[in-house]
């Protein structure tokens, strides 16, 4: 198997965030929060897309947050949640196509991914 220029620490942050992604629940957070766009959603109005609340939704926004995916901001009463890295996940999506067909005897004619 062939890998190029991957290293050990891309591996590393690449595991944390694909293991911050690692429950359906998480995964609907951040796409939740993704659809919402750069101005995020309320902790109550994402609590209600989600059907996930209270202490659980917490648990899950802040091993989002530690991942880098998401931050929570105050604006006066309120706790703002919003996707922040956009270019982090395109580059996990990138990280999986990355080496696509590398070992394969012909050259990927199949996929559309750059």
């Amino acid at each position: 198997m062939k890998q190029t220029d991957i290293t050990d620490a891309d591996l590393a942050v690449t595991a944390s965030a694909f293991a911050a992604l690692g429950s359906e629940q998480r995964l609907s957070v951040l796409r939740t929060l993704v659809r919402a766009g750069p101005d995020g959603l309320s902790i109550g109005e994402l609590g209600q897309r989600t059907g996930v609340t209270g202490s659980t939704l917490t648990h899950h926004m802040k091993i989002l947050a530690q991942a880098g995916l998401v931050q929570q901001t105050r604006q006066g009463r309120s706790i703002i949640c919003a996707a922040v890295a956009y270019p982090e996940l395109s580059a996990l999506a990138e990280f999986l196509l990355r080496e696509c067909c590398a070992d394969a005897p012909t050259p990927c004619t199949n996929h559309d991914h750059g």
